[in-house]
């Protein structure tokens, strides 16, 4: 819209206006996926979602040169993109609800485009408002911002108020205003009364789906959702309330994972109760402690409450984190649970249970936490790729220095032949107790099974391991087996028992660490840095496992590492469709010059580099945020506008100074070392802070690094036009390539290496792009301003 246009609006800050609702809306549809594909998929799968906003407006960026050359006025074609990108949104929605039990590569790839479908109108519309009035250019890219934080402010009150599928619909709603904007600054009323008609249509929709529900998740991880009673949202899970088999109501945490609810009157509680409580595994602990004053760290329905309770304890602490099971229906449907989580006896705490551990002043005897991922979700591999900090060596060391010195730290765990995630957690013990002066584990660990035979080739026994702050007694050990044989249990590992089986084998090892390097399965003791505790293939077995993953064990515990791999198969041909967009679309070809085809490569390094960073960024933050909602919306929310202001300032930062750019490079890869060398010390001394103090320096710590990863992008586009402009084309879809190949590929790089190494090959990719400005002969010049739409930084 240069002066004198007769596109010119008649109103800016109506275009402002418009520009905001749309960046609003996309960054608010990307966030609120996230969450659906937790649902329907797996947890890990929420960073899917960012593969394909980046992927959508990638693809949009490139078509806005073929829809800014359709004969319709500027603002009559991004009405009509908006009110489009309404009407796919609700699409893209329907499509993905409406998935069957067996979701395969095929119907993956089809959601993966159609759910990309909204993010490329988007990119679009951005990039035609941007590149078209750029002589307003800081103030548009104020405006982008604006919206686009306001998406990451608003997902968690709408997630709150209206749950995932209410929240989409919303955000279709806004496109729906967006559009009515647009048509209002091309002078089309019939537009504009169209547009406002479809956006009120769908505000009547989120409103009756609030009550009926008829958009709603009817199937997730491959399997139809039972009659639920109840249903609710929040903006880290859904939860649902059913019976199962025999008349009980349990909790549904995500349509997967589930927690029973306990129902016992403490006054009178007869043999078959006392029989639940008392002589089961999870209950052992108080067969050695009772009374004991105890923790529990995810008491979800309150079986382990009801345990304590059951051996005498008059002072349990439950930490659950999800607040609707805590508040809508343990303490708002006492009936359910007979008033548990309302004895003045039980004190309930809504956080995240390791926080809680952190910021306690408090020791305990008995220290609980009993399937916390719970059955449904750990069996069927939901958390086999996701990062779980409940169970890392830095969290057992918080544990253990909680308790006294006769208190037991106990976890139950599904247990299979050969062992799994219950002798991982041996390993992580073993080091934990080496951290903190105890060099002899074999002294301080008890394992008991129930279950046998077909527990073991179906959905697994419940391991319960114990391990005491100080060494076992005599007596304890007796104690110990006396409960176990009461219980019905074999005892997999008493101090006093040899090598008799893998328990026992890697307790007496001379060395440990080559045990664990033998053993079939991944057992090594998990960390913070590397928290993926719940998946066990051997590096030397992926290609293996993925050929033979119909073993019944091996496919519940490790079922996601073949959807990754999905995923990034997926992610390939999304690539590729990308990378040929330039040259079938736009007729662009790659330039014959060899100093221009080689800074081409400097648009994939920033792009791969950037959301490595970020990916690593977010998994990294989990901890200290508390959850992956939590910490995915605060981080992108730093580094969208830490990065946005660098692109803003870049032309008078850097210019088109090639020393210039050469040292926002290195800067920028400097304070990814930087961050990752203080980001472990500053997130352990700040974790028991207030959330809103947490997010606060989350958004100080990543902004100075957002910043300098904001500069490079901005920069390289105004060099690559001076020399050759049709290839800014090709950098477009390289860079986008890169970020989306790069979303699938931080979860492969933080499974096998870590975040931190995660996050410094991110800042080594940046150095590369340093090496080829170093390299390349293209010299200062001076260029016409170009700007575009915001794929990636």
């Amino acid at each position: 819209m240069s002066p004198g246009s007769p596109s010119r609006p008649t109103s800016w800050p109506l275009l402002y206006t418009a520009l905001a609702l749309t960046t609003l809306a996309t960054l608010l549809l990307e966030l609120s996926l996230t969450r659906i594909f937790s649902v329907v998929f797996y947890y890990h799968f929420a960073f899917l979602a960012i593969s394909i906003a980046l992927f959508g407006l990638g693809v949009g960026g490139v078509l806005s040169y073929v829809v800014a050359g359709l004969p319709a006025r500027l603002f009559r074609r991004l009405g009509l993109v908006s009110l489009l990108n309404a009407i796919l949104v609700l699409a893209a929605l329907l499509f993905l609800l409406t998935r069957g039990a067996n979701v395969g590569t095929l119907d993956f790839a089809l959601i993966y485009f159609m759910t990309a479908l909204p993010f490329l109108g988007a990119g679009i519309v951005v990039s035609l408002v941007i590149s078209s009035a750029i002589e307003r250019v800081d103030r548009l890219y104020f405006f982008d911002l604006l919206g686009a934080a306001g998406g990451c402010l608003v997902l968690v009150l709408l997630l709150n108020t209206f749950g995932g599928p209410n929240t989409v619909i919303a955000v279709a709603v806004l496109f729906a205003s967006a559009a009515a904007v647009w048509f209002s600054l091309a002078g089309l009323r019939f537009g504009r009364i169209l547009s406002v008609f479809a956006g009120l249509l769908l505000v009547l929709v989120v409103f009756a789906n609030t009550r009926y529900h008829f958009l709603e998740v009817r199937y997730a991880k491959g399997q139809k959702l039972h009659a639920e009673e109840f249903t609710k949202w929040n903006s880290i899970s859904r939860i649902g309330m059913a019976r199962d088999e025999h008349g009980g109501q349990m909790i549904y945490i995500d349509a997967d994972a589930s927690t029973g609810i306990a129902d016992f009157d403490f006054n009178h509680l007869s043999a078959s109760d006392l029989e639940n409580l008392l002589h089961q595994g999870p209950a052992i602990p108080y067969n050695l402690r009772p009374g004991a004053k105890t923790l529990v760290i995810g008491p979800g329905g309150g079986w382990d409450v009801s345990r304590a309770l059951a051996s005498g304890s008059h002072d349990v602490t439950a930490v659950e984190i999800n607040p609707i099971i805590a508040n809508d229906i343990m303490r708002k449907r006492p009936n359910l649970s007979n008033g548990l989580y309302l004895r003045p006896d039980v004190h309930l705490h809504i956080e995240d249970g390791r926080s809680f551990v952190r910021r306690s002043p408090e020791k305990y005897q008995v220290i609980q936490a009993t399937l916390v991922d719970t059955w449904a979700s750990t069996a069927a591999g939901a958390f086999a790729l996701s990062e779980n900090n409940l169970y890392t060596t830095e969290a057992f060391r918080d544990y253990l220095s909680h308790l006294t010195d006769d208190g037991l730290l106990t976890f139950t765990r599904w247990g299979f032949d050969p062992p799994r995630e219950s002798l991982r957690l041996v390993s992580v013990a073993i080091e934990a107790l080496g951290a903190l002066g105890e060099h002899d584990p074999a002294r301080h660990v008890l394992a008991g099974r129930m279950g046998r035979g077909t527990d073991l080739n179906g959905w697994g026994a419940q391991d319960t391991v114990m391990i005491s702050r100080k060494p076992l007694s005599d007596a304890d050990i007796a104690r110990a087996r006396d409960a176990f044989s009461a219980a019905h249990m074999d005892t997999m590992y008493a101090p006093g028992d040899g090598p008799k089986n893998q328990f026992g084998q890697l307790l007496l090892a001379a060395d440990p660490a080559a045990y664990e390097r033998g053993y079939p399965f991944d057992i090594t003791p998990v960390s913070d840095n590397r928290p993926f505790f719940f998946y066990t293939v051997q590096p030397r077995d992926v290609a293996a496992y993925l050929l033979n993953s119909s073993r019944a064990a091996d496919a519940k515990v490790n079922v996601a590492l073949p959807k990754l791999f999905s995923a990034l198969i997926v992610s390939v041909i999304a690539v590729l469709i990308i990378l040929v967009l330039p040259p079938v679309v736009l007729g662009a070809r790659l330039p014959r010059e060899r100093s221009v085809q080689s800074f081409l490569l400097y648009f994939l390094a920033i792009g791969a580099g950037y959301i490595l960073i970020e990916v690593a960024l977010i998994q990294k933050f989990v901890l200290f945020l508390g959850h992956p909602t939590y910490a995915l919306t605060v981080v992108i929310f730093s580094m969208l506008i830490s990065s946005g202001l660098g692109s803003f300032v870049s032309r008078k930062v850097v210019g088109d100074r090639k020393d210039r750019l050469v040292a926002a490079l290195a800067i920028a890869a400097a304070l990814v070392a930087l961050v990752t060398a203080t980001v472990q010390t500053v997130l352990v001394a700040g974790v028991g802070l207030p959330l809103a103090v947490k997010a606060g320096e989350t958004v100080l710590l990543i902004a100075p690094l957002g910043f300098a990863m904001g500069l490079p992008f901005p920069t390289g586009l105004r060099l690559l036009e001076a020399r050759h402009a049709p290839s800014v084309r090709w950098a477009w879809s390289l860079n986008a390539a890169a970020s989306v190949l790069g979303s699938v590929g931080a979860l492969v790089l933080a499974l096998y290496l870590g975040l931190v190494q995660t996050m410094l090959i991110g800042g080594g990719l940046y150095l590369c792009a340093m090496a080829v400005v170093l390299a390349n002969p293209m010299a200062r010049s001076q260029t016409k301003p170009l700007v575009s739409a915001e794929v990636s930084a």
